[in-house]
Parts: structure tokens; sequence; C-alpha cells
């Protein structure tokens, strides 16, 4: 239920002075200069922050209030035209409970006019992200195309619309027309020209939308026309034909569907993956059909639209101050948003590498609440030059970890202006020792100078025990914690050595869980080598360089024991011995040498190997000369009939290579249900995506 209004505070006022300040700012960039400087999602949650605002204090709404404009004034440099007909912008939802309550309102709108609502039936468009055009044609020739601007008076870029090849400069009748539709360019060409520009030294456009915009506001017509814009007609708005000499009279088509074809009777070109809608849960489907395909479009969309599909139905509608009754833009998930930086945090890697996190006023970005985004370094927070309080951009794309990508600092709190710039910790107390951390040579990250400390510790047993490593059930973080806290074990074989009488000396631990523990530590004494050298938490050696170490070794062995055998290796390789390992570079290379060269270290994996045997593993045995040899795989999204680790396992065990991240190098991505930005990026390498099931026909 919405809250009642209530009284704005002084703080609530000078929020809401600031955002109509910001988004008034952001708007003029946006619709008068082409030159946005945040994302259109950001830019959204800024406005529907000030709606929230104004909603709850309507004290606060004003006649200026950038909430109900539309766009912006025209630019200087082109002639103004007034519209005959009056340029509207759609109202926006964002989730299903909003889309049930626009067409609640228009059921009800529809039975106080006496208009029955059972036969109501929607046009659904995809929503395109260009620039708005309104074409004005005269006995079937073109006579204006102008921009939307302020929805009144727009910019007459008439020149520049004739050099785009989809737009007709003649239509099949002699019609006296306004249509309205979106000038739109290829997401190829937009890398195109921002690599020219590049190489120019020039800035580049932010996004297809601004590249459009940019491109058909150019006082010389032929750079309009070398940027090969496109267009899509979406309506009529007024329509008029004279009877006579065999020319029969027009009107305006009855539905928005009917009319989209008649637009493309008369030569326009339009999106034909529209689609007409009786219900909600139809329109719900469209929708998640085009959130899941609309990467695999030359074009961007950022959402669709909805229209009651009956013109006399829109009529009777009618409009809001700013927007038509009778349609709806319903967004696709933000990528981009806005919230407050509530302050910063410091985590301890197993390897002692110190990351800076933000934590944030929790809000819904790419359809999930998050709290939480990793700063990476404290290069980073200086050139966002991150304060306290701050009004930030989120941004989350896919299954990519948010990312922290701007400062609105217009909206800075002045306490966060006077208290200057973030300064970076000397210590950190999670670091053991006195705290203290050092700058890494040669890099942007810091790590803790006491190299054994607690909270390193911890995190080293919490991956020695995962699915990954030794998979000892039940042995999760918070037990590891219990164990360590009250001295039980120190050093990795220590687990091997628990008996049942030191569990039941810890708090809340019963015999029944005694018993589970220790029997699953049995069972995991046994190990594969990739697991045991993935265990050992080497600096730069993970899941899948422990692969290509074990693969290497044991291919140079022969008979039983062999995996022993490629571990004795390992132990005494040099450096150059490591580097010459496919997959392994000079920096993994380094780090194994200096590992194994340590005393303590090698003690370590001796106390283990008195406790677990090193067992054959097909990946690295069975694999060998297998029919995948030589090819590398990467998974994404959800596979219908397999688990992720179960795929993996079967690439190995033929002999191939997963990685968890996309190259040039890369064979094959398999792709599931939701596939998430690894997708695009085996697209734009020209890498072979294959279903599940070609992947299980490919391993036989």
């Amino acid at each position: 239920m919405k809250p009642p209004p209530d009284t704005a505070t002084k703080a609530v006022i000078e929020r809401a002075a600031k955002l109509r300040a910001v988004i008034d700012h952001h708007r003029h960039l946006y619709h008068t200069l082409d030159k946005p400087e945040i994302g259109d999602e950001a830019y959204d949650s800024l406005i529907r922050e000030l709606e929230e605002l104004e909603s709850r204090h309507p004290e606060l709404r004003s006649a200026i209030s950038p909430t109900g404009l539309v766009g912006n004034k025209p630019l200087r440099g082109f002639a103004k035209v007034r519209h005959k007909v009056r340029q509207w912008s759609f109202d926006d939802v964002f989730d299903i409970e909003e889309l049930c309550k626009w067409d609640e309102r228009v059921k009800n709108f529809m039975e106080k006019a006496g208009i029955g609502s059972a036969s109501l039936e929607y046009c659904c468009e995809l929503k395109i992200d260009g620039l708005k055009v309104v074409l004005t044609y005269e006995n079937g020739n073109l006579v204006r195309g102008a921009t939307r601007g302020d929805g009144q008076i727009g910019e007459d870029v008439t020149q520049n619309i004739m050099t785009i090849k989809s737009v007709p400069r003649q239509l099949g009748r002699p019609v006296n027309m306004i249509s309205v539709g979106e000038i739109w360019i290829r997401n190829g060409d937009l890398e195109v020209i921002n690599a020219e520009r590049r190489r120019e030294g020039k800035p580049v456009f932010a996004n297809t939308r601004n590249l459009a915009a940019g491109s058909l506001r150019q006082l010389d017509p032929e750079i309009t026309a070398s940027r090969r814009l496109d267009s899509f007609m979406y309506d009529v708005e007024e329509v008029v034909s004279k009877k006579g000499n065999g020319i029969r009279e027009t009107k305006n088509p009855p539905t928005q569907y009917e009319e989209l074809e008649f637009l493309s009777d008369l030569g326009f070109k339009t999106e034909p993956n529209n689609k007409v809608c009786s219900s909600v849960k139809e329109i719900q489907a469209y929708y998640d059909e085009w959130a899941r395909r609309r990467h695999d479009l030359p074009y961007q969309l950022d959402g669709i639209v909805i229209k009651v599909n009956s013109r006399f139905i829109q009529e009777t509608l009618g409009y809001t101050g700013k927007s038509p009754r009778w349609g709806v833009a319903y967004k696709f998930p933000a990528e981009q948003v806005t919230t407050i930086l509530e302050d910063i945090i410091f985590q301890v890697g197993r390897t002692g590498v110190v990351t800076p996190v933000a934590l944030l006023k929790p809000v819904t970005v790419a359809g999930s609440v998050v709290s939480r985004a990793t700063l990476h370094n404290e290069d980073e927070i200086r050139r966002l030059d991150l304060r306290l309080g701050d009004t930030v951009i989120l941004q989350k794309a896919g299954d990519v970890i948010p990312d922290v990508v701007m400062v609105v600092k217009e909206l800075r709190l002045a306490a966060a202006e006077k208290a200057g710039p973030f300064v970076w910790p000397k210590s950190i107390e999670t670091c053991g020792g006195d705290g203290r951390i050092e700058r890494i040579p040669g890099q942007a990250a810091w790590r803790c100078v006491a190299k054994d400390s607690f909270s390193q510790q911890k995190r080293k047993f919490y991956y020695f025990a995962s699915k990954h490593c030794f998979d000892i059930d039940g042995l999760g973080p918070k037990l590891i914690d219990l164990l360590l806290d009250h001295q039980l074990v120190a050093s990795f074989d220590d687990i091997f050595t628990l008996k049942k009488g030191d569990l039941l000396s810890l708090p809340r631990f019963a015999e029944k869980s005694a018993d589970n523990l220790t029997e699953a530590i049995q069972r995991s004494r046994k190990v594969t080598l990739p697991r045991f050298l993935a265990s050992l938490s080497i600096p730069q050696v993970g899941e899948e360089t422990a692969y290509d170490l074990a693969r290497y070794f044991v291919g140079r062995h022969k008979g039983e024991g062999r995996e022993m055998q490629a571990f004795a290796a390992i132990k005494d390789a040099s450096r150059e011995d490591f580097e010459s390992i496919h997959g392994v570079g000079p920096v993994v290379a380094q780090s194994l040498a200096d590992w194994f060269r340590n005393r303590a270290n090698r003690k370590l994996a001796e106390r283990l190997l008195d406790h677990v045997e090193i067992v054959e593993d097909p990946a690295t045995v069975g694999g060998l000369g297998g029919k995948l040899q030589g090819k590398s795989f990467v998974f994404t999204g959800s596979l219908p009939n397999l688990e992720r680790e179960v795929a993996q396992k079967m690439v190995r065990d033929n002999g191939g290579d997963v990685s968890s991240s996309v190259s040039k190098k890369t064979s094959f991505v398999v792709a599931g249900d939701e596939a998430g930005s690894k997708l695009d990026k085996a697209r734009s390498f020209g890498v072979k995506i294959i279903s599940e099931a070609e992947f299980l026909e490919m391993i036989g």
C-alpha cells in the first residue's frame, strides 16, 4: 500500500531541488546536445526518485518540474518547427505489478466511459533505443522531418532525413499525413565509427542512441549520409486524401496493428516483431521473450511499448498532462541505477590481497536486489573520487558482479565535500598481526603484510574444504570458524587428525553431527591431483591452472602411481619448466616456483600426504589423447540437463580444457538458458556457440 503524504523535511526539500537541477542538466545534455554523461537507465532512476518524493510530498510539485516535461528545447542551429499534432511521451512501468495496475486503470476508465473491456486487446511493439522523428507528407511527398523537441516545438532536420534510405521521399499514395517513428543505427556501425574516432583522437559515442541522435542533428547532411542511419515508423498521427481522379479516401486505420500494416503498405519500414495480446499474461510472455532475445537483434532495445489496439478506445481514453492513457513503456530491468554509498569495507582474500567493497543502500538492478559492489582497488576509488554518502551510478550486466561506475557529484552532501577524498587505510584489522598492508610492486592491489593472518587462514580453510578441492561434506565456513576459534586446527593436515571426542567439546555439537563430520573427513582422504594442487592456495593457481599442471606432468610419467610421480616432479620444477606449459604464463610460473621453494610450504604438502592419497583422475589420465584434446570450452547459463561441474568434468575426461572466461583461443562456448555476457563476448570473437545437445553429441 502506498504511504500517505507527509510534510517534507528540510533535507527532503534540498534533495528534491538538487535532483531537479541534476535532471535538468542531464536532460539538456541528452536531448539538446546529444552528449550524455550518464546512461538512460541511471537517468530514469533519478527521475523515479524525484517522482517518488513528489508523490509523497505533493507540495514539492511544480509546473517546471522535469517529471512533467517531455523533452527539451531545440538546438539553436536548426530552424524551429511547431508540431501540428503534439508529441507525447509514454509513462514507464518496470515490473508485472505496475503493469497490472496500468491495465486495471485502463479498464476502469473504459467502464466509466461506458465501454466494455471484455474484448480489450493490446498491440505490443519493441521499444527501439533511438531518436524520435516526426515526418510530414503532402500529396505523398516528404516535405518535413523534425525531431520531437519539447513535444510542441522540434527541430527541422529535413535535409538530413532525406539522406536515410529507409525513409521514403514519396509514398505509395498521394496522401497528406504525419507519421512518427524512430531513427536508429546498428550496433556494428557504432563499433566501427568509435574505432575510427579513437584513431583520430576524438571522443567516442556512448551508445547507438547517442550516435543516431548526433548523426541526425548534423548541420552537414553529408556527415549524416555517411553514418548509415535507419528507421522504423510506428504511428500515424494524421492522414487525409482527396476523393476524385481515381483516388479513394484514406482514413486512419481502426487499430494500431493495422496502422503498422498501413505504414508498411505506404513504403515505410516497420519493426516486424509486434504482437497483439489479449491479457497481461500474454504481454508478460512477450516481454520475457524479448528481454531474453534482445541482444540477438542488430539494434538496441530498452523495453517494449504496449498500446491499446483500438484507435476508437485510444481516443476515448485520451491523455494526461504529458502521456497517453492508452499506452505505456514496459522497461527491461535496468542495468544502471543510482543509489547511496553508505560505507566502504575491506575483504581479505585467501592469498592476502585486500579488496575494497562498497556497502550501498539496497537497490534493484538487472532484476535483483543488491547492497554491495566491488570497488576493485585504491586507484579506482581515487579515479571515482568516492566519498561516503555520495549518490553513485551502479551497473550490473548479466552475471557480472555489480560495479560503481560514476559519482553524481552534483548530489554530493556538504559534509562529504568538506571531508575530502576517501583516505586509504594503512592497516586492516582482519589482516592479523599489527594489521599493516602493503602495495604489491607493479600492481594496483594491496595485501596484508602478515602472511598468516587469521582472516586469510579462514579463507584458505574454506577453499580447502570446498567442493572444488577436498569436498568435505558439512565442513562449511561456520564450522571451520568454530574449529579455528577453539584452536582445534591450525593447519590443513590437522583436519585429518580430528577425533569424535575433539568435536564433542565444541558448543552445540552433538553425537550425530560429530559422527557425520568424521565420516565425511574419512571419505575425503582420496583426492585427485588437480584438486590437491588447488587446495594448497598457491597464489595465482586456481582450479583451471591446477588441471593444466596435472595433465602436463601426469602425461610425462607412465605406470601405476604416476600421479605421485607427477607431484614429485612439480615440487622440484623450475620457473622455466612451468612456463613451458600451455596456459601457464610467466607470473603464474614464478608464483609456483616461489611457493614450492618455500620450506614451510613443502613440509605442509608432505604432512598432507601422510593423511591423504592422490588417486587417478580421468581428466588427467583417461583424457590424455581423448577426442577433445586441444579444445577449450566455456560454459554459460543454465544447462537443461547437466550440472555445470558435471559438464566440465566430461570435457576434462575427454582431454579438453575448461575456462571460466572467453578469449579468441576458446574453441566452443556451450550456452544454456539465461546465458550472460560471455555469450556476447563469444559472438564478438567469432567463437563457435553450441547447445547442450550439440555438446553431448560431440562427447558421444
